[in-house]
């Protein structure tokens, strides 16, 4: 019997002494406040591909909101990853942009140009508007319109969640190219 209370006195005093509440009261610090400082002190920097990565997790339209932060930012920032590699496409896009640099063989692809301005170089950038509508837990559909250097474009992006985080599955150039998806496939088609 005294063996039981000695254990659970002993297991009482070690959970006190780990609990948040015992180590911010001795640091002076609430946790609200605790956290707070943690969390701002690890947001990415607005624009980066880093926030992009953390926005795919939120939901569709900070998704969203963050792929176009790069450009409102001065320009996408750093080294893109590999064709084929990027964490921001579809398993199935991945799969297609892959295809075309392996069949482009060193020459120029067809996506030679970001796909989410239909651009190679980027002018004063400005999003003009930016709807998102989640059709269902896994896919949603987002409206862009924006200028680039004085140019007018609008684009939907065609959303997908993998992993229990947002991609993107498809790119649509609605004023002109159409479906990055369909142009890559045919690409992937005709390669074999």
């Amino acid at each position: 019997m005294m063996r039981t209370v000695i254990l659970i006195s002993a297991s009482a005093l070690a959970l006190a002494a780990c609990s948040p509440e015992a180590a911010n009261d001795s640091q002076g610090d609430t946790p609200a406040a605790a956290t707070a400082t943690a969390g701002e002190a690890s947001l990415p920097e607005p624009g980066t591909r880093e926030a992009i990565y953390a926005a795919a997790a939120v939901g569709p339209e900070p998704f969203v909101r963050a792929i176009y932060d790069q450009f409102t930012n001065g320009g996408p920032k750093g080294e893109p990853p590999a064709p084929g590699q990027d964490p921001i496409f579809s398993r199935i896009m991945n799969a297609l942009i892959g295809a075309d640099f392996r069949a482009a063989n060193g020459e120029v692809p067809t996506l030679n140009y970001n796909p989410f301005c239909i651009c190679q170089d980027q002018g004063e950038f400005v999003v003009t508007a930016l709807a998102v509508a989640q059709a269902d837990a896994n896919a949603a559909d987002a409206s862009v319109a924006f200028t680039n250097a004085g140019q007018a474009k609008r684009m939907e992006l065609k959303l997908v969640r993998e992993g229990g985080n947002w991609k993107v599955d498809d790119i649509v150039d609605v004023d002109g190219q159409g479906s990055l998806h369909d142009a890559l496939m045919k690409v992937a088609e005709a390669a074999g």
